[in-house]
Parts: C-alpha cells; structure tokens; sequence
C-alpha cells in the first residue's frame, strides 16, 4: 500500500491547490495545475516500471538468459531516471522492488554496507549501485 503514498499525495495535493484558481473564476489554470499533478503522480508510480518479480527468482532467471538484474523501489527518483532513460529496454531486464521483496531488500543491504541503496543493478553476479543508463543499455 505504501507504494502508492506518494503518487495519492501529489492527486490530493494537486486536488486541493486547484480549487484555488477554480474559485477566482480561473477554471483553465485549475485544469493544468490539475493535469501537472496527474501527470507527476503517474510518473512517480509503480507503473511506469516492468512488472517486478522475487529477488530469487530474478536471479534465477539472470542466470538463466545473463540479463542483468535491477533492485528499486517506487518512489525513488534515480530508478526514474534509470527507467526512463532505458525506454524500451527496461522490459529486457529483471525489476525487483525492494519494498514488496524481503529478499530483495536484504541483498541490496548485503552489498551497500547496511543501507537499502537504490538503484542496484547486479550484471553477472557483480553489483553496481546506481550505474550511469547508459551503461545499464550497454550492458544488455
């Protein structure tokens, strides 16, 4: 449930900061302010990454085809950016959310030295804590 906090937050906030511009007889702006806080909430959502999996079963499946393996967590504005810079791409990789995943969070604790560092992408069985995207793609 927590996953989906911030995005509610920025629809309630947007939601209140527009009846601002609706009451001065302003409906236009209220819209596009409305619009910038849907648009925001959608961005910062689970729904823009791939479906995530387990964290063992992530490495399963990278053992398997070699594909490398992403730890993230909703919210987090450097997975953002990983995600969006990807494009399409990001559907050839393995999305585990650290949040929905025990495992997941204890193996991105295991090689940060305690702390639940996000992103952490592992590629042949080696971590890197927030790589450059571009060398995420490069390594696919």
């Amino acid at each position: 449930m927590r996953v989906w906090a911030p995005p509610a937050l920025l629809v309630v906030c947007g939601s209140l900061l527009a009846t601002g511009p609706i009451s001065a007889g302003s409906p236009g702006a209220a819209a596009a302010l409305l619009v910038a806080f849907l648009l925001l909430a959608a961005v910062s959502s689970p729904l823009v990454f791939p479906r995530s999996i387990g964290a063992l079963e992530a490495q399963r499946r990278s053992a398997v085809d070699g594909r490398p393996v992403v730890f993230w967590r909703p919210g987090c504005t450097y997975c953002l950016r990983l995600r969006i810079r990807l494009g399409r791409s990001a559907c050839r990789l393995h999305w585990v959310d650290v949040w929905r995943d025990p495992a997941g969070s204890a193996a991105v604790r295991e090689v940060n030295d305690g702390n639940e560092t996000v992103p952490t992408v592992v590629v042949d069985g080696r971590p890197h804590t927030n790589p450059d995207p571009a060398w995420v793609r490069d390594q696919l």
